[in-house]
C-alpha cells in the first residue's frame, strides 16, 4: 500500500491545527464541534486532546457512501443526537472534503440551528473533484484524486485504524 500521509505528518499537522482553530477563537469562549460519524472519530480524538479551548462535543451522522461504493449517492443526515447549537460558536469537524456535497448540505442544516458563528476543518480535502464551492476554515492536507483510507477513513467499513493515510490498492 501507498502511504501518502505518514501518522508523523498527521501528528505534526493535528497540533498546528490545533493552534490555528484556538487562535480563531476568543480565549475562554465555549465552542462546540459537531464530529461527521463515522470518518471523524480519530481525527477528533487527536483534535481535541490538543485544543486550549473549553468545549462540548455532539456528534452527527451524515453519509452519501454505502458499502464498497466510491462514488457518492443521495444524502442522508441524522441529525437527531445533535446538543443544542443555538447562539453556539460551531465547529464542523470532517475527515475528508470530497465532492463538497456532503460538507455544504450539513452546514446548510447547522445554520437553520442558529449558531452565533460556522466554521469548518477538515482533515483532507480532496483536489479535482469538488462539484459545489466549498472552502473550510481551517485544512489538514491536501490530496490527489486517489481514494484514500486510514486515520479513521475506510473503504467497506476497514481500514479506519491504520495510524496514516494510504491509496487503496486497485481491487
Amino acid at each position: 500500500m501507498k502511504v501518502l500521509i505518514t501518522a508523523e505528518q498527521i501528528e505534526k499537522r493535528v497540533d498546528e491545527l490545533a493552534r490555528e482553530i484556538a487562535a480563531a477563537y476568543q480565549p475562554h469562549e465555549p465552542v462546540t464541534i459537531v464530529g461527521v460519524l463515522t470518518g471523524c472519530l480519530v481525527f477528533l480524538a487527536d483534535l481535541i486532546r490538543r485544543l486550549d479551548l473549553p468545549l462540548r462535543i455532539t456528534l452527527i451522522q451524515a453519509s452519501s457512501y454505502r458499502g464498497a461504493t466510491t462514488t457518492a449517492g443521495e444524502l442522508r443526515i441524522l441529525p437527531e443526537m445533535l446538543l443544542d447549537l443555538k447562539d453556539r460558536h460551531v465547529l464542523l469537524l470532517d475527515d475528508i472534503l470530497d465532492t463538497g456535497q456532503t460538507i455544504s448540505k450539513l452546514t446548510d442544516k447547522l445554520r437553520e440551528m442558529g449558531p452565533r458563528s460556522l466554521k469548518v476543518v477538515v482533515m483532507l480535502r480532496k483536489l479535482g473533484r469538488r462539484q459545489v464551492p466549498f472552502e473550510p476554515e481551517f485544512c489538514g492536507f491536501q490530496i490527489p484524486d486517489e481514494f484514500v483510507i486510514g486515520y479513521g477513513l475506510d473503504f467497506n467499513d476497514e481500514y479506519r485504524h491504520l495510524p496514516f493515510i494510504g491509496v487503496l490498492p486497485q481491487q
